[in-house]
């Protein structure tokens, strides 16, 4: 067994003893010496693919990171988990793969870290489901770890003006509403992704990246640091190093990933304004560590906590322009002098959250990425959980960029995202409707589909804010209007969604926080006793075990509980 001192906390069952020859034989056809057994083994996670740009160059940032280990003591070697692009997915059934990869990438992390008995992990993720995935996995662990983002992309550049992913799907909708031509259309394909990164706004990517920098399993300016930057890269090194600092001082994630942690990721995503899809993705990360977080607590949080920043998709900026001025740890700095941080909580360089801040220079005199407190975008934040009726577990809206509060409208109910988009793409969704797609939950989608491609289609169609969409699915980081997701119960269950019809009155109010819809107790336990399950959309493969497993949205859409 190891002593007090030694760092092989694992792997020591594999570099001592004559029964282990076979193991390390093995080891040794990768490159091992002698004189790797006596260190510790760390583990180098890369979500490394060419099926999105937000991934494209991770593979050299885990060099960068093995190198990083090796220089400070440490054995590493690389392994490989999946990516999926939530950008090619969506819009189409390649969406039903996008959130169960977040289950495929913890499992497989896990389980790879878990059978090579590594003492330790570096884990580098971009696009929407790494973050989350990756920090699952290392909770669920809970060896020395830490994450690095591989960094946002670069605005893209068009006729003297800023675009991005989410200009192309909006691009869709004007052009089916005639307002734009074929040659303009190509041109925003074109120019809008120029290279490597994740999607730029304050999209899902972003959102969970400056999430896990303030819960302190990042280094300082991870979430912020472009991705083509010499900076991206140099993190990545010191990475590596902290991963043998913190087996040192025997610090683990369970130590970092506290409560009080988790209220600090949810204050900056709110005072960011990020995207509905941290619900899903901070619970689902508490789980892992074994932290009881709920959609109560994002609400008691976003009473205090004001939305600063004027970031896409609602605002004007891009995440590398925040990175001009000072990035996240400025944006934490001011938070933590209003005291709405716990500034008491370990993080992964062995300090707490408020010695980082202390050496992080504040936000850049006279910079507009970040509004003051006295000049908030909005003086609560942005993303707010309904209950009511319709949705007795709970559902999310983002309210940011919005000036109507409450909507109330007759539903135009789709059972499935494909007949919604013929309907705006056919004119038949009007101003004042609240288009209601539902069976496509975390069961019934199956995985949650995002919705982008309707939501901007309605921007395109020049609807933004005069139509509602309600769904048991989510939403796109990118997704920006009078939205509602995560409606729980999911309609596949036989949630109060699915005993929603056509001309039934909805009325969502973000002020009263109520979801509902004018129909008598005793009018739904009659249509209650008429409904019938569907029978599930897969029976084989992955998704019809997800489908078997998954928990509903407001405990994250996770595949662990407790059965």
């Amino acid at each position: 067994m190891p002593g007090k001192e030694e760092l092989r906390i694992r792997s020591h069952i594999i570099s001592e003893g004559v029964n282990r020859v076979p193991n390390r034989a093995m080891l040794r056809a990768v490159g091992f010496q002698d004189e790797d057994f006596k260190k510790p083994m760390i583990g180098i996670a890369s979500t490394w693919g060419e099926v999105t740009p937000c991934n494209m160059h991770i593979d050299q940032l885990a060099r960068e990171a093995k190198q990083g280990v090796k220089n400070a003591g440490g054995a590493p070697l690389i392994f490989n988990t999946i990516t999926v692009s939530d950008g090619i997915a969506m819009g189409h059934e390649g969406m039903l793969f996008s959130l169960p990869s977040r289950e495929i990438i913890a499992d497989s992390i896990e389980t790879v870290v878990g059978a090579e008995r590594f003492d330790g992990v570096v884990a580098i993720g971009a696009c929407d489901k790494n973050t989350p995935g990756c920090l699952m996995a290392i909770g669920r662990l809970n060896l020395p770890a830490v994450y690095v983002y591989g960094g946002t992309i670069q605005p893209g550049q068009l006729d003297g003006k800023k675009v991005d992913i989410v200009t192309a799907f909006e691009a869709v909708g004007q052009y089916h509403d005639g307002k734009m031509d074929d040659e303009t259309l190509h041109r925003v394909e074109c120019h809008v992704c120029p290279g490597a990164g994740a999607c730029g706004g304050m999209y899902t990517a972003n959102t969970m990246a400056s999430a896990v920098e303030a819960l302190g399993m990042s280094l300082p300016g991870s979430s912020s640091t472009p991705a083509i930057s010499p900076g991206k890269a140099a993190e990545c090194a010191e990475a590596g190093k902290k991963v043998l600092e913190l087996l040192e001082k025997r610090i683990f994630p369970r130590d970092i990933m506290t409560r009080e942690a988790f209220e600090n990721a949810i204050t900056v995503v709110m005072a960011l304004g990020g995207s509905t899809n941290a619900f899903l993705h901070l619970i689902a990360m508490a789980h892992s560590v074994q932290v009881d977080l709920t959609l109560d607590d994002f609400e008691r949080i976003r009473q205090r906590v004001p939305h600063l920043a004027d970031l896409k998709p609602s605002g004007a900026y891009a995440m590398q322009d925040l990175n001009d001025v000072g990035g996240v740890p400025g944006v934490m700095k001011l938070l933590l002098e209003r005291g709405l941080l716990h500034g008491d909580c370990m993080t992964v360089t062995g300090k707490t959250l408020a010695e980082n801040l202390a050496a992080a220079p504040p936000l850049h005199e006279g910079q507009k990425v970040i509004r003051s407190f006295d000049n908030p975008v909005k003086p609560d934040g942005p993303l707010v959980v309904l209950k009511g009726n319709l949705a007795p577990e709970g559902a999310v809206a983002k309210m940011s960029g919005m000036k109507k509060l409450r909507f109330t409208g007759p539903a135009r109910v789709y059972d499935s995202e494909e007949e919604a988009t013929r309907a705006i793409m056919n004119d038949e969704i009007r101003k004042g409707d609240v288009l209601v797609i539902r069976y496509v939950g975390p069961k019934g989608g199956p995985g949650m589909p995002e919705m982008l491609s309707v939501t901007a289609m309605i921007v395109g169609k020049g609807l933004h804010g005069e139509v509602a969409l309600l769904t048991d699915g989510r939403f796109s980081g990118g997704s920006h209007g009078f939205v509602v997701g995560h409606v729980s119960p999911e309609a596949q269950v036989g949630g109060p969604i699915a005993l929603l019809r056509e001309g039934d009155f909805v009325t969502i109010d973000s002020e009263t926080q109520q979801i509902t819809f004018a129909v008598s107790p005793e009018e739904l336990e009659a249509r209650a006793k008429a409904w019938s399950k569907p029978p599930s959309k897969a029976s084989s493969g992955v998704l019809a075990k997800y489908i078997r497993l998954v928990s509903s949205a407001a405990r994250g859409a996770v595949t662990d509980l407790d059965l």
